[in-house]
């Protein structure tokens, strides 16, 4: 899965592009999900553009496409450590190389620390200084004491193989339990400690990160869904983020692969007509559309917009 870098108030750029058929379809200029590309050579075309996410003197750069690296996690099939670490590589060699990955999708972090030394080893210096990996935190919910912080932080740190994290993304189960407060002021005091560049969120609602921000803990950005079926951030969440300079960081945007001519040309309704939605993401994704109105109303809404 791959995600979006928005500014502070996210919109889905859209036009339309010519077709054989009479009919036509938007093409999405924010995320691509796509295989590893082939070329190893290093460019600098519109998709590896660079932005700065930053609160106060908090700050980094990062490419607007990210590698979502959540196909790790299991599901998608048997993950071959060589070959998965030579297709980071040519992201990278490609220039798309700001990797997302969490503590629980399988061994993406290892993944990171393989791929990282092949980077150290075969690349010349200028690469390694573009390379950015951002990971994410979803502790159980136990109390969040500073020392239990910096053991899950200080797993991370191993896997990846740095001696510090670019960015910590940090997810909560149960906003009854405040104790996510405790946790965020916990990462800060070990970005003073050099062992995390920023801190971030994933999946926080508009209302704690008002709370957040409130208790004076800077996070540089929230990653949310956010698609043509999913517009939730858009509203309030948007509203903050423009007022606080918070990044929407954005995954689904092209619903694992369901906004796509391999998709839109079918109808998934009839048994046997369309590819299979054998995956966790096309899975979800299809639920997304059901819950939405159906598939029948998609692909004719996804076209007329």
């Amino acid at each position: 899965m791959a995600a979006s870098l928005h500014h502070a108030v996210p919109k889905l750029t859209i036009t339309t592009a010519a077709r054989p058929e009479s009919r036509r379809r938007p093409t999405f200029n924010s995320v691509r999900c796509c295989a590893p590309p082939t070329t190893t050579t290093t460019t600098t075309d519109a998709g590896a553009q660079r932005i700065t996410v930053k609160n106060g003197n908090d700050s980094l750069d990062i490419c607007r496409v990210l590698n979502g690296m959540w196909q790790t996690s299991g599901g998608w099939g048997r993950i071959e450590r060589d070959a998965a670490a030579e297709a980071m590589l040519r992201y990278a060699d490609a220039g798309l190389s700001t990797f997302d990955m969490a503590d629980h999708y399988g061994p993406a972090e290892d993944l990171y620390g393989i791929f990282i030394n092949r980077i150290r080893r075969e690349r010349p210096p200028e690469v390694l200084e573009r390379v950015r990996g951002l990971t994410k935190w979803v502790p159980p919910p136990v109390k969040m004491t500073g020392s239990y912080v910096r053991q899950n932080i200080d797993i991370s740190r191993k896997r990846m193989d740095v001696p510090s994290l670019d960015m910590l993304q940090f997810h909560w189960w149960d906003y009854s339990n405040t104790g996510y407060l405790d946790a965020l002021k916990h990462l800060n005091d070990l970005k003073e400690e050099g062992k995390i560049k920023t801190v971030a969120l994933t999946n926080f609602d508009t209302e704690r990160l008002q709370i957040i921000l409130e208790n004076g803990i800077p996070v540089v950005s929230n990653q949310v869904q956010h698609s043509l079926v999913d517009m939730r951030p858009q509203q309030k969440m948007a509203e903050l983020c423009q007022l606080t300079g918070v990044k929407l960081i954005t995954y689904g945007t092209v619903m694992g692969g369901l906004l796509s001519e391999k998709f839109l040309d079918t109808n998934l309704s009839i048994p046997f007509a369309a590819p299979p939605l054998n995956t966790p993401s096309l899975q979800k994704y299809k639920r997304m559309v059901d819950a939405w109105g159906g598939w029948n109303l998609f692909p004719r809404s996804a076209a007329d917009t």
